[in-house]
This record gives C-alpha cells, structure tokens and sequence, in this order.
C-alpha cells in the first residue's frame, strides 16, 4: 500500500490484497463503481456496493453518485473504489474525499491493465490475483 498522498486529491491507492485485508477485517466497506452490465456479464465482489460512477450508455455521471456513496460511507468506515482497471475510481475516490469521506482506489482495478493482445484479465486486478468475486 502507498501511503496516502493528499495532494492527489483523495486517500490514497492500495492493492487489491490490502483492500480485501480492509474488508475482511471490516475496516472499509468495498464500493464498485463500474457500471451494472460491467458486473453482471464480468463479475463482481460479493459485498460490494454497487455505485455506478458513470452509467451506460454514453458514460455520463451517475447523478445519485453522492447520495449513494454518502450511503457507503455511512458509519465512518473507509472506502475502497473499485472499477475495471483503476481508472473511473481515482475519479469516484476524488469525489468522495470532496463529499468529505476516507476514499482509496483499487490498485489495477477488477480486470487489469491489457496485455499485448489486448485482452484484459491476464495482468493484475482483483479477479486475476484470486480475491472473492462471482459471476452470473
């Protein structure tokens, strides 16, 4: 884990590893902020909070964006934000420390960075590192 830096504009970025530590000891609550169809045909994490940061189609901001990550954030806990390579988070964690919460991105996201084919999912990201998700 990177220490939190504050002028990048939220708390910091951590790996999938010690976000999942976060969450099985209960200290942060796992807010997924990739768009529905995103989960439902890639997968997800079981747990997490799903908080679109951008809806489909055409990408424009989720407007109960902060209603619902207000809603996560509920109780203090820290939140760590996930989307598919780590991209949407940083933006969503930005937002969120503004809303006044502890928010952290997802190192390398669900999916990953592409390969050389590029084809996601063989380099890095939750699912690839063996974390808990599911798929319908």
């Amino acid at each position: 884990m990177t220490e939190p830096v504050v002028e990048k504009g939220y708390a910091g970025d951590v790996t999938p590893e010690q976000a999942a530590l976060w969450l099985a000891s209960g200290e942060a609550v796992l807010v997924d902020v990739r768009t529905d169809a995103e989960r439902e045909w890639v997968g997800y994490v079981p747990g997490a909070v799903p908080l679109a940061w951008k809806q489909w189609p055409g990408m424009a901001l989720n407007p109960a964006f902060d209603d619902g990550v207000r809603a996560a954030g509920d109780g203090g806990k820290k939140l760590v934000l996930l989307c598919r390579s780590g991209v949407r988070s940083i933006a969503a964690a930005k937002r969120a420390t503004e809303l006044g919460l502890e928010a952290y991105n997802i190192l390398e996201g669900f999916e990953g960075n592409p390969d050389e084919s590029g084809h996601r999912g063989q380099i890095g990201g939750w699912r690839k590192r063996g974390l808990p998700w599911k798929q319908s």
